[in-house]
């Protein structure tokens, strides 16, 4: 792992000093440091060294009392993280970063920086926003500039803040979901000056009132798929569609605001790129965007004649502001700035936990971690789930090891939040997108059948049985076989079809919405009953 050592160093010559904020640790486990009353006195010391450090200690695991280089193996990391963010809870603190280096043949060791309090409650306020729209309109830049508070160069710099691969910086194109946050206190906006510095970002979770997390979804045709899976897969509030004042609505653009008003997704329109244009030019698109929504059946309101408090109190699924934008001058970055702080929170909170993996990954010491949005109810560290289905419809007990938003640690998240969660009990390779988390009480039924009523949105001929697009429901992008009853849709069609998994199941209930697409066919679902 590419870690800078100074961290390390720095930690190791401070070394453990009667009233400092460092402590060597070797390791810790359950068995012995949360039995019979050390849990309390080492949560009474883990205190004392976060109060030493004005709200902030650092613990070096892996090594000796005095400093010695040790090193444990990764399961005795990883137990040693578990306990100590039981002691970091239980003295109302939270691990804020852990940083691990591989030593010569000796394992493991860490620096794990715990900070006081900032854990997320259910009084948080915290909305999930969506962008989309066509190549090079200025999704990402937008998105940039919001959060960084920055003006653009007129070249796209701040897109580079979300960007996240190599190929994507130097052509200027994403090629896969990117993820950006800030925030609101009492005082205005919670900014962050680089958002790829992970302590800036867990800066907002912790101290914002309301948070802000954006979903940056991919403008170029050949990703259609992905930026299906970020507006269909990601329990969003609301979708931020961009239309550039120099280009105008186009294909994509259609086709964009299509999935989000299929999905019933509360949407904003931005026209950006308006420093590039005459105020004719800005007027022109705005009432050629006004039209694409009047045909869709939704009511257009621009937030320049109307002001934001109509907007405000307006946006829903049939009514859709419209704001005048420029990344580059900051026109309009106020507007969309207040709309965000103040429009409510659409996603419900209640019912039992359960989160749809969207991606995994491993972590040095961690483990496995599944990505998702929290689709209901809670999760604490130290809860068990279970997840699935796999590939022979069974599904496995885990334990949740801990809870991330943001590269910010807490001990407990809720609906609507954008969560990594460590697992203990499974390998990052058996972690699959479209798999489910849910309570280890459930009984869940791995469904690879299911009825629904569909509509045809595009389709250049009729689709009969036997027909195999792609469905994409929650995070699951699976091929599938339609059986229209009637034995046929045609164009426009409305009606009701029996859709088979080809590969694998998938946890599916009653009410969920999708989309299903094969070249340039395209339509939307609603799952009506669960067949055997």
């Amino acid at each position: 792992m590419s870690v800078d050592r100074s961290v390390l160093h720095r930690a190791l010559e401070r070394g453990e000093q009667e009233g400092g904020n460092v402590e060597f640790k070797e390791r810790l486990t359950r068995d012995v440091h949360l039995a019979d009353g050390r849990l309390e006195s080492l949560a009474a010391q883990l205190r004392h060294r976060v109060l030493s450090g004005d709200g902030e200690a650092q613990y070096v695991v892996g090594v000796t009392d005095d400093g010695g280089i040790a090193g444990v193996d990764a399961d005795v990391f990883s137990e040693t993280l578990d306990v100590l963010s039981l002691l970091a809870e239980e003295a109302g603190a939270h691990i804020d970063d852990v940083q691990t280096w591989g030593t010569d043949g000796e394992g493991l060791v860490g620096v794990a920086t715990v900070r006081d309090g900032g854990t997320l409650t259910a009084d948080d306020d915290h909305i999930i926003v969506g962008t989309a729209g066509h190549v090079d309109h200025g999704k990402s830049t937008l998105v940039g500039s919001l959060v960084t508070g920055r003006a653009d160069d007129g070249d796209g710099d701040t897109r580079g803040f979300l960007d996240v691969q190599p190929h994507e910086v130097e052509r200027g194109l994403s090629a896969d979901l990117s993820y950006g946050v800030y925030g609101f206190d009492g005082d205005g906006p919670v900014r962050v000056e680089n958002p790829h510095r992970k302590h800036e970002r867990a800066a907002v979770v912790e101290e914002a009132d309301r948070v802000v997390s954006f979903v940056d979804t991919v403008g170029h045709e050949p990703w259609l798929r992905t930026t299906i899976r970020g507006l269909v897969g990601q329990k969003l509030d609301y979708g931020l569609l961009v239309v550039a004042a120099d280009d105008g609505p186009t294909a994509t653009t259609r086709e964009h605001l299509g999935v989000l008003l299929a999905t019933d997704l509360p949407t904003v329109v931005a026209i950006t790129k308006t420093d590039l244009v005459s105020d004719d030019r800005v007027s022109e698109v705005e009432r050629e965007v006004e039209r694409l929504l009047r045909t869709t059946g939704r009511a257009p309101l621009p937030v320049a004649r109307h002001g934001v408090d109509a907007a405000v109190e307006e946006t829903d699924d049939a009514v859709v502001p419209v704001v005048r934008t420029s990344a580059v001058d900051e026109a309009g970055l106020d507007v969309l700035d207040e709309l965000f702080a103040r429009l409510p929170k659409t996603a419900a909170a209640g019912g039992d936990f359960r989160l749809y993996v969207d991606r995994s990954y491993k972590v040095t010491g961690v483990g496995a971690v599944a990505s998702g949005t929290i689709e209901s109810g809670t999760v604490e560290a130290g809860d068990e789930l279970l997840l699935g289905p796999f590939g022979d419809g069974s599904f496995r007990e885990v334990e949740v090891r801990s809870i991330e938003m943001h590269y910010h640690r807490v001990d407990r998240a809720e609906a609507g939040r954008i969560v990594g969660i460590a697992l203990k009990g499974v390998r990052e390779s058996e972690v699959e997108r479209g798999m489910a988390l849910l309570p280890r009480d459930a009984d869940p039924t791995p469904v690879r059948a299911f009825e629904a009523d569909v509509m045809v949105l595009n389709h250049p001929t009729r689709i009969d049985a036997g027909y195999e697009p792609v469905v994409h429901l929650e995070t699951a992008s699976e091929a599938a076989r339609f059986h229209p009853e009637g034995g046929q849709l045609l164009p426009g069609d409305t009606g009701t079809a029996r859709i088979e998994f080809k590969f694998r199941p998938y946890v599916v209930e009653e009410g969920q919405r999708f989309v299903f697409r094969e070249g340039s066919s395209k339509g939307v679902g609603t799952v009506t009953e669960i067949l055997d």
